[in-house]
């Protein structure tokens, strides 16, 4: 299995996203890798370690996930890898809980989002983003609701 940290989707990453037939609630487990610090696009200069940077897109994202009806589930380091084996280890796991992609889509259209943007790709040497979906049946979305 190969393994490859990205910025941004393919095109056909984001074709499948906006596949119009899903329906119901997402959770995006991110794992992250974070620059040593942080590079900013337009070249700014700055002293921020690219989790710093990460954290000033972090604290944004978190009210744009309140606007459309989602949160940040889970935050945590990554401390070691209990179980399987891969080349490097990701530096950070997060978890975006959104109702639908619809959700989502409106998320990263908004304008505060737009603004904040920047501080993640500035902190991210790349990531993977695992859509996760509810599935009827399933024991374990029933099991952990509120």
């Amino acid at each position: 299995m190969e393994v490859a940290n990205k910025l941004n989707p393919t095109e056909a990453q984001i074709e499948g996203f906006l596949d119009p037939s899903a329906k119901g609630p997402i959770c995006m487990v991110n794992l992250l890798k974070f620059r040593e610090y942080a590079e900013y696009e337009d070249g700014r200069e700055t002293s921020l370690s690219g989790f710093e940077a990460y954290t000033l897109y972090t604290e944004g994202v978190v009210e744009c996930l309140k606007q459309v009806g989602g949160y940040l589930g889970f935050g945590g380091r990554v401390e070691r890898l209990m179980l399987g084996e891969v080349e490097e280890l990701w530096d950070m796991v997060a978890l975006a809980v959104y109702p639908s992609r619809q959700a989502m889509l409106e998320m990263i259209q908004l304008p505060a989002y737009q603004e904040i943007h920047v501080h993640r790709d500035a902190g991210l040497l790349g990531q993977l983003n695992i859509e996760t979906v509810d599935f009827e049946g399933s024991w374990l979305p029933r099991m952990t609701r509120k």
